[in-house]
Formats: C-alpha cells, structure tokens, sequence
C-alpha cells in the first residue's frame, strides 16, 4: 500500500522580528516559531476567563455532529449563542444542552462588525480580551488585514484550503495538529474553489481520489503559546487535539490594490487570477467548438504553454524546506 510521503515542519526558537524577516520568511514554507511572547493570554484564557470577558455578546457559530467539518457538503448548521455559553459548551465532551446531539462540535471563527464589508478584527469584536493578545510585529502596521478569533471543541477537524494572504497562527491554548500541502501540489488535492474534496485526509479513499497520495504532507503539532507561520497559498488541515482558543493574524503581503477590495475574509483569488481564470474558461468554451481530437490536441498545448510560462519549478521536484538547517541567530529543529 502506497504511503503518502511526511515532513517535519521545522521549529524555530529565539524569533524576532529581524530573524523572522531574514530566516523564516524568505524560504516560503511553514514554520513553527516556539517561544515568541503572546502576552499574557497563554495563562489567562481558561474557559471561566474568557467566559467572563466575553460576556453575552452573540456570536454565530459552526455546529457539526460529526468531527470531520465538511464546508462543500455542509454537514453543519449554524447557530446563535451568547459567547459565554457557547465557550462553556465547546469545553465540553458531552451536552446537556444541545442543538443536534449530546457529543456534538462547536467551532467560532470571529466575523467583522459588517460580516460582508469588514474583517474580523479582535481589538474590536472582543477588546477586552484582546488586551491579553500581543500581535506579534512581523510585519508593517499598514499591512495588517485582520485578527481572527478560533475556538473548537477538543477533536474537531476543519477541511483543507488555501488563503492568499501570509498569516500567523497563534495557538494560545490547547493543542492542535496541523497538516500542510505545498501549493505545487494542488493538482492532487482535488480542489473546489479554494478547498480539497478529500475530507479524510488520514484514511483518504485512493479508490476516488488516487492522485492523492502523490501530494507531499507537511505535519506539526502546536503546542500552547506556538506561532505558524503559513504562508500564502500553503493548503492547511486543522484538528483540535484539545479544547483550543487561537488567533489568526492575516497580512497582505502583494500590494492593496491586488487583492479583492470586497473581499472580508481574505480568501478570494487575487484580482489578475480571478481576471486570468475567467479568461481560461472562455477559453476552453471556445475550444468546445472543435471536434474532440482538436480539442485535445490543442489543450495540450495551452497546458504547455501555461507550464512553460508560469511554473517556478517542476511540481514534482523536491521539497522547498531544507532537512536540516542551522541558524545564528535563532535554533531550529528538525523533527518534532
């Protein structure tokens, strides 16, 4: 049986501003960053102080009975809960209060004030609480997108999909597993828009989706007080190993003007790709004019063409993290 090939993501210890700049952030590869102070958050955020802090405020949450979250096929609901009773009940294994059944998952992913206008911003949707939070300052002020609050039920597991924004992802309690595929490998994670149909990425069905297992997986474990970085077009898999509170920090990176100006959540495709994918798709209704030999004959070309013109390296060549690294000034490690 073919056994889809693992690394390690690296982690990195003494990160600063001027290490992360000219060590971590150059390679483009996800990497742990162990040791970067968060604020007092990592202590504080136990479920009856962030119940407290947040208080009643109503928040829109995911509510799945099963653990593997499905956002193509939709095997959750969406509900309204004040934030001090919905933390209550994520903390919890069991319910007895519920909406679908008594083991039930819950997941928050903070929205903006004007969900369809404004990012999620935690010094404005929880500012109390974001006074524990320190945004690490690993990018220009000015660049900064949004600060997304996460909280999930221990075992929860969110499907794999792709931002076009670099972002940080600050695990500040619990422990989570975190599982990433190098954009190079798209062509094997048979995606839907920016997400992969393949929901079990653990026990995949090879029968469905057989190019799967050429896709090269990246793993990690984030433990309390952690930093990811992922960059831009990186695929991640998140799976709660614990009951967790995290906080995604987005930034752009590509000038403003490249991104989707009504985009809040950040993950529309650029602007010249979302032109240059709709150019393609007339594109290929045109090539439907032609008898089927011509059609294939044709693409083949168009498919050259787009390689010969756009790919930075063969998709099959190696991985683009190094084995092993040594720094001056920050310590990494190669296996977790």
């Amino acid at each position: 049986m073919e056994v889809q090939e693992r690394v390690a993501v690296p982690i990195f210890t003494e990160v600063d501003r001027d290490v992360f700049l000219n060590e971590v952030y150059p390679g483009r590869s996800p990497a742990i960053l162990r040791g970067v102070d968060l604020g007092p958050c990592v202590d504080r955020w136990t479920v009856e102080y962030l119940a407290l802090k947040g208080g009643q405020r109503e928040v829109k949450i995911h509510v799945s009975s099963v653990a593997q979250m499905d956002f193509l096929h939709k095997n959750f609901i969406y509900r309204t809960l004040p934030f001090d009773e919905f933390v209550r009940r994520a903390a919890e294994t069991k319910h007895s209060d519920f909406f679908l059944a008594e083991e039930e998952s819950y997941y928050l992913r903070s929205l903006g004030e004007d969900v369809r206008k404004e990012p999620a911003d935690l010094s404005r949707q929880f500012p109390d609480l974001a006074e524990d939070f320190h945004t690490p300052r690993f990018f220009e002020p000015d660049r900064f997108f949004s600060s997304v609050f996460r909280i999930s039920s221990c075992g929860l597991q969110l499907w794999t999909h792709y931002d076009v924004m670099d972002n940080l992802l600050a695990q500040v309690t619990g422990r989570k597993r975190v599982a990433l595929y190098r954009p190079q490998d798209a062509l094997h994670l048979y995606l839907n828009g920016d997400k992969s149909e393949v929901l079990d990425i653990d026990a995949p069905d090879l029968k469905r989706f057989p190019e799967f297992i050429k896709a090269q997986r990246y793993d990690c474990v984030l433990e309390p007080g952690d930093l990811l970085f992922i960059p831009a077009l990186w695929f991640h898999n998140t799976l709660a190993l614990h009951f967790g509170v995290g906080v995604n920090v987005f930034w752009r990176h590509l000038p403003a003007e490249a991104y989707d100006k009504k985009d809040p959540y950040g993950n529309k495709d650029p602007v010249a790709a979302a032109r240059a994918l709709q150019t393609l798709e007339r594109a290929l209704h045109t090539l439907d004019e032609l008898p089927a030999e011509y059609r294939d004959f044709y693409g083949r070309r168009m498919v050259q063409r787009i390689q010969n013109r756009t790919y930075c390296h063969n998709p099959d060549s190696e991985t683009t993290i190094p084995r092993s690294l040594s720094h001056k000034h920050g310590r990494v490690y190669k296996d977790l």
